[in-house]
Protein backbone atom coordinates (compact mmCIF):
# COMPACT_ATOMS: atom_id res chain seq x y z
CA UNK A 1 0.00 0.00 0.00
CA UNK A 2 2.13 2.95 -1.10
CA UNK A 3 -0.40 5.97 -2.10
CA UNK A 4 0.12 9.78 -1.96
CA UNK A 5 -1.17 10.68 1.01
CA UNK A 6 0.05 8.80 3.16
CA UNK A 7 3.58 9.27 1.68
CA UNK A 8 2.70 12.61 2.54
CA UNK A 9 1.97 12.20 6.21
CA UNK A 10 5.51 10.20 6.49
CA UNK A 11 7.51 12.77 5.21
CA UNK A 12 5.92 15.52 7.60
CA UNK A 13 6.51 13.25 10.01
CA UNK A 14 10.41 12.21 9.17
CA UNK A 15 10.59 16.16 9.32
CA UNK A 16 9.28 16.22 13.09
CA UNK A 17 11.90 13.62 13.41
CA UNK A 18 14.82 15.44 11.83
CA UNK A 19 14.30 18.54 13.89
CA UNK A 20 13.21 16.91 17.34
CA UNK A 21 15.17 13.48 17.20
CA UNK A 22 13.46 10.50 19.36
CA UNK A 23 13.00 10.47 23.06
CA UNK A 24 10.47 13.02 24.12
CA UNK A 25 6.79 12.35 25.11
CA UNK A 26 4.07 10.93 22.79
CA UNK A 27 2.43 14.43 22.99
CA UNK A 28 5.38 16.23 21.90
CA UNK A 29 5.38 14.65 18.44
CA UNK A 30 1.40 15.10 17.74
CA UNK A 31 1.95 18.74 18.68
CA UNK A 32 4.96 19.24 16.23
CA UNK A 33 3.29 16.86 13.56
CA UNK A 34 -0.02 18.73 13.83
CA UNK A 35 2.46 22.02 13.23
CA UNK A 36 3.43 20.46 10.15
CA UNK A 37 0.27 19.02 8.85
CA UNK A 38 -1.09 23.11 9.24
CA UNK A 39 2.53 23.98 7.09
CA UNK A 40 2.18 21.69 4.45
CA UNK A 41 -1.78 22.30 4.01
CA UNK A 42 -2.82 18.70 5.26
CA UNK A 43 -6.28 18.21 6.82
CA UNK A 44 -6.76 16.79 9.95
CA UNK A 45 -8.68 16.31 13.21
CA UNK A 46 -6.69 15.57 16.45
CA UNK A 47 -8.07 12.95 18.92
CA UNK A 48 -11.45 11.87 17.45
CA UNK A 49 -13.92 10.43 19.35
CA UNK A 50 -14.87 7.12 18.11
CA UNK A 51 -17.72 4.43 18.99
CA UNK A 52 -17.52 0.87 19.41
CA UNK A 53 -20.30 -1.05 18.95
CA UNK A 54 -20.57 -4.24 20.97
CA UNK A 55 -24.31 -6.24 20.86
CA UNK A 56 -25.95 -3.18 19.38
CA UNK A 57 -24.82 -0.95 22.43
CA UNK A 58 -22.96 1.81 21.54
CA UNK A 59 -19.38 2.47 23.75
CA UNK A 60 -18.00 5.42 23.92
CA UNK A 61 -14.01 5.79 25.29
CA UNK A 62 -11.75 5.26 21.93
CA UNK A 63 -9.74 8.12 20.21
CA UNK A 64 -7.57 8.35 17.36
CA UNK A 65 -5.23 10.25 17.83
CA UNK A 66 -5.08 11.61 14.14
CA UNK A 67 -7.41 11.63 11.42
CA UNK A 68 -6.01 12.99 8.45
CA UNK A 69 -7.71 13.79 5.39
CA UNK A 70 -10.96 11.74 6.29
CA UNK A 71 -9.00 9.16 4.92
CA UNK A 72 -6.14 8.15 6.72
CA UNK A 73 -5.72 6.92 10.83
CA UNK A 74 -2.66 7.99 12.08
CA UNK A 75 -1.61 6.47 15.79
CA UNK A 76 1.63 7.84 17.02
CA UNK A 77 4.04 5.99 19.68
CA UNK A 78 6.89 7.22 21.39
CA UNK A 79 8.30 3.85 22.60
CA UNK A 80 11.68 1.91 22.35
CA UNK A 81 10.03 -0.91 21.17
CA UNK A 82 5.97 -1.28 19.84
CA UNK A 83 4.00 -3.35 21.93
CA UNK A 84 2.21 -6.82 20.19
CA UNK A 85 -1.37 -4.84 20.57
CA UNK A 86 -0.23 -1.25 18.70
CA UNK A 87 -1.10 -3.27 15.25
CA UNK A 88 -4.32 -4.83 17.09
CA UNK A 89 -4.82 -0.99 18.23
CA UNK A 90 -4.78 0.51 14.49
CA UNK A 91 -6.80 -2.59 12.64
CA UNK A 92 -10.10 -1.54 15.33
CA UNK A 93 -9.64 2.21 14.85
CA UNK A 94 -9.79 0.59 11.25
CA UNK A 95 -12.65 -1.26 11.84
CA UNK A 96 -14.80 1.24 13.76
CA UNK A 97 -14.37 4.07 11.76
CA UNK A 98 -14.98 2.01 8.04
CA UNK A 99 -11.99 3.53 7.05
CA UNK A 100 -8.96 1.25 4.79
CA UNK A 101 -5.87 2.86 5.59
CA UNK A 102 -3.70 3.62 8.52
CA UNK A 103 -0.35 4.55 10.16
CA UNK A 104 1.44 3.59 13.05
CA UNK A 105 4.05 5.99 13.72
CA UNK A 106 6.63 5.29 15.93
CA UNK A 107 8.95 8.07 17.41
CA UNK A 108 11.08 6.57 19.68
CA UNK A 109 12.53 4.84 17.27
CA UNK A 110 16.17 6.52 16.12
CA UNK A 111 15.78 6.69 12.71
CA UNK A 112 11.63 7.21 12.04
CA UNK A 113 11.56 5.03 8.76
CA UNK A 114 12.27 1.92 11.36
CA UNK A 115 9.27 3.04 13.17
CA UNK A 116 6.37 3.43 10.48
CA UNK A 117 4.18 0.60 9.59
CA UNK A 118 1.71 0.58 7.13
CA UNK A 119 -2.26 -0.81 7.99
CA UNK A 120 -4.75 -1.83 5.48
CA UNK A 121 -8.09 -3.59 5.77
Amino acid sequence: MSDQLTQTIIGAAIEVHRNLGHGLIESIYEEALCHEFDLRGILYQRQVGIDVVYKGKIIKGQRLDLLVENEVVVELKSVSRLPDVAIAQVLSYLKATGLKRGLLINFGQARLIDGVKRISL
